[in-house]
């Protein structure tokens, strides 16, 4: 290690007189004590699908990639305590208290795009493969797009996973008719469109069971929930050794608590799922009322005569 005297004379020697270029970097702190949210897109995935002959309504392959290096950045970074993947987005959620990168957006951002890309690219060929177990080569460079955003409250981050679950589910329901017209009632892709315009959920069901023979509820939860990531607890025994006063060694067993994450597919709009991560998101402050969330009705406001009476009744 250098002294002191060295290490004020590295500093001074590294210094130059263009180093005053520094000034004009930005760093954008992000809001103290807000969950951090950093949302993937996949960027022109619709020709890199088309490229790579991704399978339709749903590729497990493609989403088992996304997954994995989804799980990548979470055993790089301690901080997120969830992710949510559907199609060929991924949402990251940092914990409220972190103080990674002193919070500064730029260097989280640029950091989970870059290790998540990396990510999915080492993932390809263990899970791009077809049916006689040869791998698909990789044609194009895959890209993403993110964004950062800070929800100061659980009950917003609440709304923000169900909408991307909702959008998930609604995406999937269309998806999953389109293609079963195509492919079992041999429809090109402007009849199936016009087919399903203006249909709702139910709609889309009666086609889906009568003309398809698709039970949508019978398909995988993957595709109409999404993954949700998790840091689940695990027991793992260990073995050790403990010397002893005599200079012999005594074996010892000792169990050790770890949490990893894991995929799972389930329901973040009720409020089980907040109830078993309660360690991890404060559910006391969730409010899972119909009328929860920022679109909750306000109380109609008092003209200025209700007020002046009201005032003159109280002098």
């Amino acid at each position: 290690r250098l002294s002191n005297k060295c290490w004020c004379f590295w500093k001074q020697m590294a210094k130059s007189k263009y180093e005053y270029v520094k000034a004009f970097e930005e760093h954008t702190p992000l809001l103290p004590h807000t969950w951090i949210v950093v949302r993937l897109d996949g960027r022109g995935f619709h020709k890199f699908s088309s490229k790579h002959n991704y399978r339709k309504p749903n590729d497990a392959r493609a989403l088992g990639v996304m997954n994995d290096a989804a799980i990548a950045c979470m055993l790089e970074i301690q901080d997120i305590v969830l992710a949510y993947g559907e199609s060929d987005e991924m949402t990251f959620v940092i914990d409220r208290d972190t103080t990674l990168f002193g919070r500064r957006k730029e260097k989280i951002l640029s950091t989970v795009v870059s290790l998540f890309s990396s990510a999915f690219v080492m993932n390809w060929g263990k899970r791009m493969v077809d049916d006689a177990g040869v791998a698909e080569p990789l044609q194009m460079i895959p890209q993403f797009d993110g964004r950062v955003v800070c929800y100061p409250t659980l009950q917003i981050l609440h709304d923000y996973l169900s909408w991307r679950q909702v959008d998930c589910h609604i995406n999937n329901m269309y998806n999953t008719t389109f293609w079963g017209l195509v492919e079992k009632q041999g429809m090109t892709p402007k009849q199936a469109e016009e087919r399903i315009r203006g249909t709702l959920s139910e709609g889309k069901n009666e086609i889906m069971f009568s003309e398809c023979g698709i039970n949508y509820n019978d398909e995988p939860a993957m595709y109409r929930k999404g993954s949700v990531i998790v840091r689940e607890v695990f027991h793992e025994q260990v073995e050790g050794q403990r010397p002893r006063a005599d200079g012999g060694v005594d074996k010892v067993t000792s169990i050790r608590t770890r949490r990893r994450p894991v995929v799972t597919h389930q329901d973040m709009i009720g409020k089980e799922f907040w109830e078993k991560y309660a360690d991890v998101f404060p559910v006391e402050t969730l409010d899972l009322t119909p009328s929860s969330g920022l679109n909750r009705k306000k109380k109609p406001k008092k003209n200025s005569t209700e007020k002046n009476k009201q005032e003159k009744e109280k002098k």
